[in-house]
């Protein structure tokens, strides 16, 4: 009598893998690792520069509010800018962000952030504005 024939099972064939070298160290490692997304990464110089930047533009209001330099009436306006103008600094020297092409999806994404905030700021002090005024009809605004 013969015997059946019994298929044999297949092996399963792995990927081809490099072989590590045991010898490597764990920073070269590392380093095969790391996925390059496309981003700038800042220096410490530009960081420097930027946190310099940010404390003169925090300093120059608090100096100016504290010492009574400038009239009220022109000391809001000039805070505003200076404001502005940190936000700025942070945005180009913290957040890389600029107007070169490869920046185009991330200062969309940046201006429509700002419009939505500013719908919602100007939609809430609008809402409150009338709320106080349709429920408290008689007393004035101080």
């Amino acid at each position: 009598m013969s015997t059946p024939h019994v298929a044999k099972p297949k092996k399963a064939k792995t990927p081809h893998t490099k072989p590590v070298d045991i010898d490597q160290s764990k920073s070269e490692l590392a380093h095969h690792e790391h996925h390059d997304d496309g981003a700038g990464h800042g220096t410490v110089k530009s960081y420097l520069i930027g946190f310099i930047l940010s404390v003169i533009l925090t300093g120059i209001p608090f100096a100016l509010t504290m010492m009574h330099i400038l009239p009220s009436s022109s000391l809001v306006p000039v805070i505003l800018v200076l404001g502005i103008v940190q936000i700025l600094v942070h945005l180009y020297f913290f957040l890389h962000m600029n107007a070169s092409s490869s920046q185009v999806w991330n200062n969309a994404a940046f201006v429509f952030t700002l419009i939505i905030v500013g719908i919602l700021v100007i939609g809430s002090i609008w809402v409150m504005f009338h709320l106080n005024h349709n429920m408290m009809p008689g007393m004035a605004p101080m």
